[in-house]
């Protein structure tokens, strides 16, 4: 079983926990989220995931346009962007601004307490990648990643940062700012093939 579908079944992008998890950081931001349509992109918006082979690399980066595409079968134009742009990284790689339920997802992470995301995601295996990604962003292009400081000696101190940061992330941009702190590409990491 590939990565991307235990993420959905049982790691940090769980799908019977998340959505509810993004519900909470949503009523947090904006108030309670009671248009069903909302409902639907908590659910969908992360399941392209699904036979990915990694989470942050080329494949996995698009893992947003599964749930875009249904959201704007469904929905229109607005929904697909709204579920799309939830990816930070695709908004700036569009020239598109980041959605709501982007802020939301960023919140969710904060909101989720460090002993689930560490049992879900040792179980999945997600955080050896997440960790090594936190360490290639710094190495390689820090300037691109100014405000990520994000130590790795264990997984609890790197769960903490990605808190931090996150819930830094979310203060600066929640109103709809521009992001200045994602940077437009992703950079190529040599011999790994995973990250660009």
């Amino acid at each position: 079983m590939r990565i991307g579908t235990k993420s959905i079944l049982f790691g940090a992008h769980c799908f019977f926990i998340h959505p509810f998890i993004i519900a909470l950081a949503w009523w947090k931001l904006y108030g309670f989220p009671f248009d069903l349509r909302l409902w639907i992109a908590f659910f969908v918006h992360d399941l392209g995931y699904c036979h990915k082979p990694n989470m942050d690399g080329p494949e996995g980066e698009l893992h947003p346009y599964w749930g875009a595409f249904l959201m704007g079968f469904l929905f229109g134009k607005d929904w697909f962007e709204f579920t799309l742009y939830h990816s930070r990284f695709l908004a700036k790689k569009n020239d598109a601004n980041y959605s709501r339920l982007c802020v939301a997802d960023k919140l969710a992470i904060v909101l989720t307490p460090a002993w689930l995301y560490l049992i879900m995601t040792n179980w999945t295996k997600e955080i050896d990648e997440y960790m090594k990604m936190s360490i290639m962003k710094e190495d390689i292009s820090p300037e691109n990643f100014a405000f990520m400081k994000i130590r790795t000696e264990s997984q609890k101190i790197w769960y903490k940062d990605v808190k931090e940061y996150c819930l830094k992330w979310v203060n600066e941009h929640k109103d709809g700012r521009i992001d200045m702190w994602t940077p437009k590409t992703r950079q190529s990491i040599s011999n790994s093939g995973v990250w660009k």
